[in-house]
């Protein structure tokens, strides 16, 4: 059974090495599913056994962790996007990473009949990204792809 522990745990690496998890919520699940794993075949008498265990308990506490930081920046850029005025810069601090944003919604306008407003977001670093965002019919705000 030690045989098969150290080649599941490597493939995970690699695995979390080269994926791109878009979101804090897919990074947490991956990182949770590793710790997990590990944790699970060094206490779990059954290696294999405790190493399957331990990924999938890791994996969703991870993705649960990690969705919590998301709705946190959500919930600002919503905020950003219907409340301030064209120009108008919110500023946040993400309280449970400490990562640092801005906001900078533009003037809406209406297209393929839903109102859009283009938006700037800048990080801690100065970083920035341009995107556009569309209202729903509920007054929810989505970033487009």
């Amino acid at each position: 059974m030690k045989r098969y522990i150290t080649p599941l745990i490597l493939a995970c690496f690699l695995v979390a090495g080269f994926g791109c998890a878009a979101n804090k919520a897919q990074q947490g699940a991956t990182v949770g599913g590793l710790a997990g794993a590990t944790i699970g075949a060094l206490t779990f008498k059954d290696k294999l056994l405790g190493a399957a265990v331990g990924a999938g308990v890791g994996v969703l506490m991870g993705y649960i962790v990690g969705n919590e930081w998301d709705k946190s920046d959500e919930q600002k850029l919503q905020y950003s996007m219907e409340h301030n005025k064209s120009g108008q810069t919110t500023s946040w601090t993400n309280p449970d990473t400490g990562e640092a944003y801005a906001a900078t919604p533009g003037h809406p306008y209406v297209s393929e009949s839903k109102v859009y407003r283009d938006v700037i977001i800048k990080d801690k670093d100065g970083r920035e990204v341009m995107a556009k965002a569309w209202r729903d019919d509920k007054g929810v705000w989505h970033l487009k792809q």
